[in-house]
């Protein structure tokens, strides 16, 4: 569905605001995500990110690549309301750690990094298969306890004040 106003999505939007409280969120409020069975997790978004704002020719981009960065760049875009596009997630739970690349724009995923499946050389192979599935499967629920946080946020009155607090955080004070 487009936005008339913007010329972009409603998932686009959507997409934009929840790559952006995540970052948010995560940096606040690091412990404070939990999966669908009450258990807590961690999510950061590391490395790669990249911001948009504006429209046609008056698309701006600034990206971060880099271990080392310190995301100076697209931390002024969210100043100037760029909103992240694209962002390296990592979700970690108890001593499981997944990896992968969130674009705003679709929700799809790219370079997808699960945690090492250790194996012996007379395994099944396709028990290393269903466990590499397994894994995949949790981080997903993991996605899709985060979206929902956002979304009972995002649906929510207490979304100004959210908003409020994220806009604080952008500007770093």
């Amino acid at each position: 569905m487009k936005d008339p106003y913007l010329g972009q999505t409603t998932d686009m939007v959507l997409g934009q605001e929840f790559l952006t409280w995540l970052w948010f969120r995560s940096e606040t409020q690091p412990l404070g995500f939990v999966s669908k069975e009450g258990q807590p997790f961690t999510i950061s978004l590391e490395q790669r990110i990249v911001v948009q704002g504006g429209e046609g020719e008056l698309l701006e981009t600034a990206s971060v690549s880099g271990s080392l960065s310190q995301l100076r760049e697209v931390r002024l875009g969210l100043q100037t309301g760029k909103k992240v596009t694209r962002a390296l997630v990592r979700f970690e739970k108890e001593d499981l750690a997944w990896q992968t690349t969130l674009k705003a724009e679709d929700f799809s995923l790219g370079s997808f990094r699960t945690p090492r499946v250790e194996h012996e050389k007379d395994d099944d192979p396709d028990a290393i298969f269903l466990e590499k599935l397994y894994l995949m499967e949790a981080c997903l629920d993991l996605l899709d306890a985060s979206y929902a946080m956002f979304l009972e946020v995002r649906l929510s009155p207490r979304w100004d004040a959210e908003a409020q607090e994220m806009a604080t955080w952008m500007t770093g004070n």
